[in-house]
């Protein structure tokens, strides 16, 4: 017998459920296959009432590894895309801590992102600091010239206007970059800041009188962001069978790095000729970061299994999107992605002009502490799976 639906993993759970508890008395394992559309043999589909007479092949394991898995599924509230979303409250409440830790962990290895929900920063916060960067946006350009991003790529603090960065992946010859920024530059404009502590990058502020509260405003939610790093480091931890702070004790530093993202309204076409960019494929650095965004999307993230096809991943109403850094990858013995993603146009967002209209968001991005050597996570590697990387100090690292 063969049971067959286009999504098996959300339909047939509760017939599977009651098919095994029955079907584990009555038959061999042999005698049912539950079949999903990458099982189907092509050349012979199943009929359209969903019985198939094909040769039988145990897949039996298949349901019972769902089966095994259903705790975790407690945690998945859907799937946005090919990306999870998790109910990471349940971590908070320490109610399904391993649940959330696994989902996450699974996640994280299959595709490098995912969605959480219930992540304990408020929507409040998450507004407050949004009407705060389209204030700061708003202002005259002379005014935001006042803080001034470095010429340096390195010192990740201040404001750049649209067209003076450019995006890429794994390009650092100066030349090359600006011949790609003068192909298609990048049109947005950013704001960024650290802690005030920091002697990594010291943060580069509008003077004490211009747009009064806006440096609060981004300390405070540095601070906030800060914390919800620590706890999805914990849950990362508990999902790689670590102590619950092993990855906190090297994120102790909190040379981080808070961007606020604006995107100005562009052209369609232009984007589509790629006359213009908005934020070209690339992987981010660090350990993780976090994403908050408004609800115009654009977000693009790049197939695993199919390099060079992107798949939209539209924003998720009260959702952080967290991704996974290269860091992590090479800490973790590639068994976490760093996984490609960009900004392009969100699919149907052209108004009857041809305009996209504007974007913000705003990522924070979390590293490890500088004067540390890295070598590849305990539990990651084995006879099996070597190392694939000698220990590194960080800093020599990028």
């Amino acid at each position: 017998m063969i049971a067959y639906h286009n999504n098996f993993d959300d339909t047939w759970r509760p017939v599977g459920k009651a098919l095994s508890e029955t079907l584990t008395h009555r038959v061999l394992v042999t005698d049912i296959n539950i079949v999903t559309p990458s099982r189907c043999n092509p050349t012979r589909p199943p009929s359209a009432d969903g019985i198939d007479l094909r040769p039988r092949t145990s897949s039996i394991s298949y349901l019972h590894s769902l089966l095994a898995n259903d705790d975790q599924t407690n945690v998945i509230l859907s799937n946005a895309h090919g990306i999870p979303v998790l109910d990471f409250g349940r971590f908070l409440d320490g109610s399904s801590k391993q649940e959330v830790a696994d989902a996450m962990l699974s996640s994280f290895k299959d595709i490098g992102f995912v969605h959480l929900v219930n992540h304990g920063l408020s929507q409040e916060k998450i507004d407050e600091m949004f009407n705060w960067s389209k204030r700061f946006f708003a202002q005259p350009m002379e005014l935001k010239q006042l803080a001034p991003h470095p010429p340096s790529g390195k010192h990740h603090r201040g404001y750049s206007a649209p067209g003076v960065e450019k995006v890429s992946q794994h390009v650092y010859d100066a030349a090359e970059v600006l011949k790609l920024r003068q192909e298609a530059p990048d049109m947005k404009e950013s704001f960024e800041c650290g802690h005030d502590a920091s002697e990594v990058m010291p943060n580069i502020w509008l003077p004490d009188d211009m747009l009064p509260g806006f440096k609060e405003a981004c300390l405070d939610f540095f601070w906030a962001c800060h914390e919800i790093e620590l706890t999805i480091l914990r849950a990362l931890a508990l999902g790689l069978k670590l102590p619950e702070d092993y990855l906190v004790k090297y994120h102790t530093a909190q040379d981080n790095q808070l961007r606020l993202l604006h995107y100005p309204s562009v052209s369609a076409e232009q984007l589509e000729r790629d006359e213009i960019s908005r934020i070209n494929a690339h992987s981010d650095f660090g350990s993780i970061t976090l994403l908050v965004q408004d609800d115009v999307g654009g977000l693009e993230v790049e197939d695993p299994r199919n390099p060079g096809q992107f798949k939209s991943a539209p924003p998720v109403a009260g959702a952080i999107v967290v991704n996974a850094g290269d860091f992590l990858m090479r800490w973790s013995n590639d068994m976490i992605r760093s996984t490609i993603h960009r900004v392009r146009a969100p699919p149907g967002a052209a108004s009857n002009n041809g305009i996209i209209p504007d974007r913000y968001s705003i990522p924070y991005f979390c590293s490890a502490d500088f004067p540390i050597v890295v070598e590849c996570l305990p539990g990651t590697y084995s006879a099996e799976r070597p190392r694939k990387y000698e220990p590194i100090w960080r800093s020599n690292m990028f």
